[in-house]
């Protein structure tokens, strides 16, 4: 941690505070995942609003970035924003986000993280100065473990959520059971009706090809893209979705919009969920856009690096919704949550060009015709 901002954490806690309720009231959760996560997050939040008393609000603090799937929680649920690149840099914000946290005075926060960083999400949990804090233990990081230990002491409630490497729902699932008292199975990745977007009518049968990842290592290249649109039967049309930017990324994918039944589809995550959900088929790389088709009931078809396999893709199989399926190359290295070891092969990970492109074609074909 920088030596300024420690100072003026240290210098905020004993300097006047901003008035407050008298009594403590309503629950804050904090996810500080990017996108992915939090579409997976919002299908347990429901099980840690239960911590509420009667005629408490529930807040979730969220990433900004990952906030742009804040449209998939309930609507009761109070969203906070929070920038944590200003976080980390901003001194005046970060005062002002912290004055703000200790003003509302939270009966309870929960930290919902098992990967946390001392200087970011724990830091806005202690902000709040509540009198009752929850958090699992959290995940190993050598360059903090020293920081993330001490830092254990100051919550009220650690609970020890099991192995490392876990898939993400069924780990939330544990804590939640933990916190609550009430056992109860985790949740197939499957959005409630309610809090599905209407499907948009389209003008025919689309496949929406998702081929762009913040990891380059993760994308498949264009040319599988373009074999892909080729097979398409007559009359299908594929709409490749991304945000403009990704194609100034990306230029070698600009070609395939070039082709007679490709375009671009930029649409925001809000308004790509109801095109997603009137699509007969979507195919992306394991990304944020891949965990909110699965969510949808949109069959899916994932093409994963085996970097996250045990903890992202494939779901563990009590949470495995029936319209996904993930293709990955099995490795001996598999779960290394990205951190390769192995030299790149044409860009990808060696696990991603291991990828077979005549058996992705192959399963486009069987969920094209209505298959599994």
């Amino acid at each position: 941690m920088k030596l300024g901002r420690l100072v003026r954490d240290a210098l905020r806690r004993v300097r006047p505070r901003p008035p407050r309720p008298g009594a403590a009231s309503g629950v804050l959760l904090l996810s500080a995942g990017g996108l992915g996560d939090t579409v997976l997050f919002a299908l347990v939040v429901a099980r840690f609003s239960c911590l509420a008393r009667p005629g408490e609000t529930v807040s979730v603090l969220l990433r900004a970035d990952g906030a742009k799937m804040a449209f998939l929680l309930p609507p009761e649920i109070r969203v906070i924003k929070v920038d944590f690149g200003r976080l980390g840099k901003d001194a005046a914000y970060r005062g002002e986000v912290f004055d703000d946290l200790y003003r509302t005075h939270y009966r309870l926060v929960v930290s919902t993280d098992y990967k946390r960083h001392p200087d970011l999400d724990e830091a806005l949990a202690f902000a709040c100065e509540s009198p009752e804090t929850a958090a699992m233990r959290a995940r190993p990081w050598a360059k903090y473990q020293a920081r993330l230990d001490a830092n254990e002491k100051r919550w009220g409630h650690i609970v020890d959520s099991g192995a490392a490497l876990q898939d993400k729902v069924v780990r939330w699932s544990r804590f939640a059971c933990e916190l609550t008292g009430v056992e109860q199975p985790p949740p197939r990745v499957e959005l409630p009706p309610e809090r599905m977007p209407a499907p948009v009518a389209l003008p025919g049968p689309t496949l929406i090809a998702q081929p762009f990842s913040a990891v380059k290592e993760k994308q498949s290249p264009p040319e599988l893209y373009a074999r892909i649109a080729a097979a398409l039967p007559t009359g299908w049309s594929m709409r490749i979705a991304g945000h403009p930017s990704d194609l100034d990324k990306n230029p070698d994918y600009r070609p395939l919009l070039e082709l007679p039944n490709v375009s671009f589809e930029p649409a925001p995550f809000s308004e790509l969920a109801g095109i997603m959900r009137g699509a007969r088929l979507v195919v992306s790389v394991d990304t944020a856009c891949m965990h909110l088709a699965a969510a949808l009931g949109v069959p899916t078809l994932c093409l994963a690096s085996a970097g996250f396999v045990g903890e992202i893709v494939p779901y563990a199989d009590e949470v495995m919704p029936g319209n996904l399926k993930v293709l990955f190359q099995p490795m001996e290295c598999a779960g290394c949550l990205g951190d390769c070891r192995f030299p790149a092969v044409n860009s990808m990970f060696p696990c991603v060009a291991a990828l077979d492109s005549d058996a992705i074609l192959a399963d486009i074909a069987r969920m094209v015709e209505g298959g599994s």
